[in-house]
């Protein structure tokens, strides 16, 4: 299921040192400029009201949402409703967005790119960045990786709409984009040569009239130079500007740059951020044009785009089962074919004791069902593969996925345990594990089981409630139960409002609130020997031992007790009493378009601004992070506690809100917590005519650690061309010898060292080596993930890089993130007094 409406992104502030950035269209905020964000979300929603009015038009409907500053995410789906029913969908559109816009701030990291901003002339290579960039688009989408696309295009985005703020194209009274810098077969013509001036300095702090007349006149093209260090530049040549920018100083003095309102050309930033918007519309109506309108509504995210997974144990002892789960299996599959909640792809993953896989990946229903239908039992008992089997599932499906284990053994590859939560926490898919123990068994199926011990158990429902999951025990006759909790789990727009985990036997009262906008709200509640009573928001109590009552409906499946609660009088505050003789869980969950979801992100300070990205690594225990909240699917929200919470406790931090937008708020976190936590957001929702509260939580559990993993990054790997990549890893905790891994979702060679030891000095460096094979398209994106494990398995962080596969040579390669490269050096070097 992918759905989404609150974001909540960590930011990490720079830890001793950050540089100063080159400028460009602002990250957050500021007086009355547009940011990057803003450009970016203006041009989608312009876009698909573009496209659904050329739906509505060909269909004979009327369709009257004007294109204006004023189109919201809201207004949008509701009209583009109109054109294409129930396919619509307002969180995924809002997640699309957000993920564009967080690639489109990542930019930012690459400091001394001049190609990635426009800057010092560097029109080709800027060029050449924007079209490799559409090409890597185009591919990720005929492969139905749309996460992908979107990253692609968010950076696309990025240099795009630099290239209007830094060069001189607005100046020389240009009223259209410069469609050239997509299409790569067109000629760069009427370019400034190096030597010729294209500045004069300004009259003090006035910049308005700082282009030379002959260039304007001769429609030269060109744009600032920019350096943090160094004032040196070609002779007469414009600079970009800032007071970071040293280049500014030397003559001829001042800048060029239409970043904001008061940057030196800051009189030109609303046309400049006008011509960025149309310019990403155009790059948008080329992919629409190249992909078709189905893929680039998936793009868009206003189509389902989610993935069902199958991961199944296939030894002897589930012969009598895997016919009666691929009924199931299949019924769930036929009763979404045809609906707005069908899946865009299915993943079938068989292990046994000796092997796992192969991956079998398919957007064709009826070939999968023959798929599944086709898996037969080993005649083996022995414990299976089933993290390995469950790793290559994680490993290969895009985020958000829904992902089923079926399996009644204990794994032999429990090694995996750490890698597996740390690729949950990754892709923050959900798994469900079912489990067919013996101790439910009859006397003839327990004939041929294998053993599941307590230990057993627990690590399967540990790895479920990291990914928010549920562990379901269940026999051959009560499996079809079951569909009614695997439906739960896969329907769209699905949020979490609570989930909490208690380990040992206690009496415990939770509370939680329903907003109007859920629906379907289901109550589950998972453990052995436990009572509860349920408490409604005007008093009405119904106990758990009552099936049918006054506020829902109990089935119980197993270990649990999924209570469905009746469609009316819903909304305020519930509450729930647990008194258990061992450890639960409890789950509330529903539908409706305000979810959480958040991402790691590091922010830089510097004439960006404050410039962020997407950091893909745990935090560190014990140093600040900061929130960066988006609330969407509503145009106005009040944000009034944002929570980590510990995930099998009750403790708490409480960050400090700040809000930077109608609905955008950053979080300040004055210590990453020991424990494992999850983000709660509690609020206001603001409809026209009524203010309700609302809570949301995250379902994916996050951890940090005391392990730095940095890694070098270099954007582009060419087909069947070992890349070398080089890591470090560092600690101020424990010495000794670390387990490393590595791992992409292409399935390429990797090769890397199996251990590094960490001395006295904290710190190693090894290397990974990654290969595509030669017939790889180009365009083809590939993440690759290296761990690094402690001594003891008592901690763990890992680094994703993300890399396209081109025939051309990478225009930029270096440090991972060079503010982090240079933190990371000041942390190895102060390593024992800092901390």
């Amino acid at each position: 299921m992918v759905s989404l409406v609150v974001v909540a992104v960590f930011l990490f502030q720079g830890a001793l040192f950050q540089p100063p950035q080159a400028e460009a269209f602002k990250i957050f905020p500021t007086d009355d400029s547009l940011t990057h964000q803003q450009i970016t979300e203006a041009a989608f929603l312009r876009k698909m009201v573009e496209v659904c009015r050329d739906v509505a038009t060909s269909q004979g409907k009327g369709f009257t949402l004007p294109i204006n500053s004023k189109l919201t995410a809201t207004t949008v789906q509701k009209a583009c409703s109109n054109s294409y029913a129930s396919l619509l969908k307002l969180s995924t559109f809002n997640l699309a967005i957000i993920q564009t816009a967080l690639s489109n701030a990542a930019v930012d990291r690459k400091q001394f790119s001049t190609a990635h901003h426009f800057d010092d002339e560097d029109f080709k290579n800027g060029r050449d960045l924007i079209t490799k960039g559409i090409a890597a688009v185009k591919v990720s989408i005929k492969k139905g990786n749309y996460l992908s696309a979107r990253t692609s295009l968010g950076a696309v985005c990025h240099t795009l709409q630099d290239f209007y703020s830094h060069s001189n194209w607005v100046e020389l009274g240009s009223n259209v984009p410069f469609s050239t810098l997509i299409k790569p077969e067109l000629p760069l013509n009427n370019l400034a040569s190096r030597d010729t001036k294209t500045c004069k300095s300004c009259v003090g702090k006035d910049c308005s009239d700082n282009i030379l007349p002959e260039v304007l006149q001769q429609k030269l093209l060109t744009s600032g130079y920019f350096h943090p260090i160094f004032p040196d530049k070609p002779a007469g040549k414009c600079s970009h500007g800032s007071i970071f920018d040293r280049t500014s100083s030397t003559e001829p003095t001042g800048g060029i740059n239409k970043d904001d309102i008061s940057s030196d050309h800051g009189f030109l930033h609303n046309r400049a951020a006008e011509m960025a918007i149309n310019a990403t519309m155009e790059l948008l109506e080329d992919i629409r044009l190249a992909t078709g309108d189905q893929a680039f509504l998936r793009l868009m995210g206003l189509s389902q785009t989610s993935v069902l997974a199958f991961v199944i144990d296939t030894t002897g002892s589930l012969s009598n089962y895997i016919a009666e789960a691929t009924r199931v299996f299949i019924s769930i599959i036929d009763s979404r074919r045809g609906t707005s909640e069908e899946p865009s792809e299915y993943i079938l993953v068989p292990f046994n004791d000796q092997d796992f896989g192969p991956l079998i990946r398919t957007g064709d229903a009826d070939r999968f069902k023959e798929q599944i239908n086709s898996l037969s039992a080993s005649d083996s008992l022995n414990p299976g593969m089933c993290l390995s089997g469950l790793m290559l599932t994680l490993t290969r499906v895009p985020p958000s996925s829904d992902i089923f284990v079926l399996t009644d053994a204990s794994a032999k590859d429990t090694e995996l345990k750490s890698s597996v939560k740390a690729m949950i926490e990754s892709t923050k898919s959900t798994v469900n594990f079912l489990l067919t123990s013996s101790l439910l068994r009859s006397e003839e199926d327990a004939s041929l089981s294998r053993s599941l011990s307590l230990s057993d158990i627990q690590l399967y429902r540990d790895l479920a409630h990291v990914s928010g999951g549920q562990t379901i025990d269940v026999t051959n006759t009560t499996l079809s139960q079951a569909n009614a909790v695997i439906t739960d789990a896969i329907t769209a727009d699905l949020v979490t409002v609570l989930q909490v985990e208690r380990s040992s036997a206690k009496a415990e009262n939770f509370s939680f609130v329903l907003d109007p906008s859920l629906s379907n709200t289901t109550v589950y509640i998972t453990g052995d020997s436990l009572v509860f009573t349920l408490y409604s928001p005007t008093g009405v109590s119904q106990s758990g031992s009552v099936a049918d009552g006054p506020l829902g409906s109990i089935l119980t499946v197993g270990n649990i007790k999924r209570v469905k609660l009746n469609s009316d009088n819903q909304t305020g505050e519930w509450k729930i009493s647990i008194n258990a003789t061992s450890s639960y869980t409890l789950k509330v969950i529903g539908q409706s378009s305000v979810n959480v979801l958040f991402y790691f992100v590091e922010i830089v300070e510097g004439g960006h601004g404050d410039s962020w990205g997407q950091r893909f690594t745990r935090p560190f225990i014990g140093r600040n992070a900061t929130f960066y909240v988006s609330v969407t699917g509503r145009d106005s929200v009040t944000v009034t506690d944002v929570l980590l919470v510990e995930a099998s406790g009750s403790d708490v931090v409480r960050g400090t809100i700040k809000a930077v937008g109608a609905t955008d708020f950053l979080v300040n976190i004055d210590r990453i917590p020991e424990w494992p936590f999850v983000v709660q957001l509690k609020g206001l929702l603001n409809d026209s005519s009524l203010v309700s509260q609302f809570q949301r939580q995250s379902p994916t559990q996050q951890q940090g650690s005391r392990i730095t993993v940095m890694a070098q990054s270099q954007n582009i790997t060419q087909p069947g061309v070992p890349l070398s990549l080089n890591f470090t890893v560092a600690t101020n905790n424990t010495i000794g010898n670390y387990t490393i891994r590595a791992r992409n979702d292409q399935g390429f060679s990797v090769s890397f060292p199996s251990s590094l030891i960490l001395g006295t000095e904290g710190s190693a460096q090894g290397s990974v080596t990654l290969t595509a094979p030669s017939d790889t398209e180009s365009g083809t994106d590939v993440t690759l993930t290296i761990e690094a494990e402690a001594p003891g398995s008592t901690d763990l962080n890992y680094v994703t890089l993300q890399l396209t596969v081109s025939t051309a040579n990478a225009i930029f390669s270096g440090c991972y993130s060079l503010s982090l490269c240079l933190s990371f050096f000041f942390f190895i070097v102060c390593h024992f007094v800092c901390f």
